[in-house]
């Protein structure tokens, strides 16, 4: 025991006190957060270009009423468009849109006329487009006779509020259920890129060791085994570390982006009116965002939390001792080792792609029994967990994944055995279930 302790703390000092894992540590969260600076940066930029349009409208269908906005600037001229065409630039416009006449009071097409020499930019497009179908809409409503309250009561917003039939259960809103999708659903792709990286470092550290012929001078002090064991542990308390640090540093830096780049309700309410976005109802924008923050504060962190983090140890274990009987086999064929690796890969591949499948439908045969599936679970099960599932499926996904991690670390043990100290032998399937039987 007192080996395999020095193994482990080798592999994690080694590893922590690398100028790499400490620059990825400290400048992931900051790249986190200069992303949704540079994004919110990006979503808000209106653009310094303005546009000034002249509205020929011989039929007078708009009225003179379309509304400017969204540096989009309007002029009703009472020429022609031919009359226009000549010297537009010089008098101050940047195209001309022609409304033609409704010869349809009841058709839904309606197709109006941008002459310019520049191109239609798919901003200005938009913008134009969205303001004249405002303004026609007007004007067949009132051309129709209609009355334009009642109209509007036709929109009818219908949402779905969950109520539960047991006394006592938790009242969830409308919106739970699509944050505890989302929440899964980063879980679920964390855990991806978790496995992934975490077990190739294992595997790279094993064949680096097998290269330099380290090993050989371990192997006289210590078990094979036990260096396997002591390697997989102490690569997982640096995942496990990184982790931790992340789950700290990415919130409080997400935070603080938030804050500096933020704008309150009645800062956007005011911008909206000003660009004439009136068909977005920003208050209620505000309110969405408001009940997502307090239905991903209302989720029981203090069950999830530790179930991720158990989630992650199993799935790490399981296949960092994969890859390292694998590390161990390879040699210095690149396509000897994609070829040893394909059939690991293949399981997170497509776990992840099942993931995706149960987010959509989190009850079906494929999402219960994927979860409990030990090369599957550590990925799928994450993404359950956050949107309410039976308690007894997590703790047989718990169960079958300790008694798969059991079960491969031991098997990937009797490989590494034979593996770390076989060189120059290209290694098949069939070679790699000889060594299981192997006596050393």
């Amino acid at each position: 025991m007192n080996k395999l302790w020095l193994i482990i703390k080798r592999e994690y000092l080694t590893r922590v006190k690398k100028r790499s894992f400490i620059l990825t540590t400290l400048l992931t969260p900051l790249g986190i957060g200069l992303l949704m600076v540079v994004a919110t940066l990006l979503m808000t930029y209106e653009g310094d270009e303005s546009n000034t349009v002249a509205i020929v409208d011989p039929s007078n269908i708009l009225n003179e009423t379309i509304a400017d906005g969204n540096n989009l600037y309007f002029k009703f001229e009472n020429r022609s468009v031919d009359e226009l065409k000549s010297n537009y630039k010089e008098l101050g416009y940047d195209g001309i849109v022609l409304v033609p006449k409704v010869e349809n009071l009841k058709t839904t097409d309606f197709t109006s006329f941008y002459y310019s020499d520049g191109k239609l930019s798919p901003n200005l497009q938009s913008s134009l487009s969205s303001k004249l179908r405002d303004a026609i809409r007007e004007y067949k409503i009132v051309q129709l006779g209609l009355d334009k309250e009642e109209l509007d009561a036709l929109r009818t917003k219908v949402s779905i509020d969950p109520e539960p039939i047991e006394e006592g259960a938790q009242d969830e809103s409308s919106m739970a259920s699509g944050i505890a999708a989302g929440i899964g659903g980063f879980m679920g792709f964390f855990m991806y890129f978790a496995v992934f990286f975490y077990g190739m470092m294992v595997m790279r550290s094993v064949m680096e060791e097998k290269t330099s012929r380290i090993v050989e001078v371990m192997i006289s002090s210590v078990k094979p085994f036990q260096l396997m064991l002591g390697k997989i542990i102490g690569v997982g308390a640096v995942g496990l570390t990184q982790l931790i640090i992340w789950a700290i540093l990415i919130p409080g830096i997400t935070m603080l982006a938030t804050m500096i780049m933020g704008i309150d309700p009645d800062q956007q309410l005011e911008m909206a009116q000003n660009s004439g976005a009136a068909q977005i109802d920003v208050e209620e924008s505000t309110a969405m965002i408001y009940q997502a923050m307090e239905e991903i504060g209302n989720l029981n962190w203090f069950i999830l939390i530790p179930l991720f983090i158990v989630f992650f140890l199993g799935g790490f274990f399981l296949y960092a001792s994969l890859f390292a009987a694998v590390g161990s086999a390879m040699s210095d064929d690149l396509g000897e080792s994609q070829s040893l690796t394909l059939p690991i890969t293949i399981p997170v591949i497509l776990a992840l792609y099942i993931m995706m499948a149960v987010i959509r439908s989190p009850n079906s045969s494929l999402a219960v029994w994927s979860s409990i599936f030990p090369l599957f679970s550590p990925i799928v099960m994450p993404a359950r967990m956050a949107m309410g599932i039976p308690t007894w499926q997590i703790i047989v996904s718990i169960v079958v994944l300790v008694a798969s991690v059991v079960f491969f670390i031991w098997l990937s043990g009797r490989i590494y055995r034979v593996g770390i100290l076989m060189y120059g032998k290209k290694v098949s399937f069939k070679e790699l279930g000889k060594w299981l039987f192997y006596k050393v």
